[in-house]
């Protein structure tokens, strides 16, 4: 049984479908409500790693916030974009699982399929 921390948000239904997904496929599912526990700048610089992406690659730039916070600006450095997603998390893309020592976003759900 893969044990796979899940940053997930229970109103997405992306997210919902990719947790359906792990416990189909037997995973040992550690749920991080990232809107009420939210990731530090350490967790958001570690998934980036991960993923092998810039933060924008991270980030959901059809919110509102997005717009608001001006983060399409190019001058931006990685450290705010990653400050940005600590301050609104909601800006954070979802779902992202991680498992052994690997992370892939689920969208599609399908995608977590490949770090298992």
């Amino acid at each position: 049984m893969t044990n796979v921390t899940l940053y997930h948000n229970p109103r997405c239904s992306k997210s919902r479908q990719t947790l359906a997904l792990l416990e189909e496929n037997n995973a040992n599912v550690t749920i991080v409500e990232y809107l009420k526990s939210v990731p530090t700048t350490e967790d958001i610089n570690q998934i980036l790693a991960l993923l092998e992406i810039a933060p924008r690659q991270l980030m959901r730039t059809k919110e509102t916030e997005y717009k608001e916070q001006n983060l399409s600006d190019e001058a931006l450095t990685q450290a705010q974009l990653v400050q940005a997603m600590v301050d609104t998390p909601k800006l954070i893309e979802r779902p992202i699982a991680l498992a052994n020592g690997k992370a892939a976003i689920g969208r599609p759900p399908e995608n977590v399929l490949a770090i298992l």
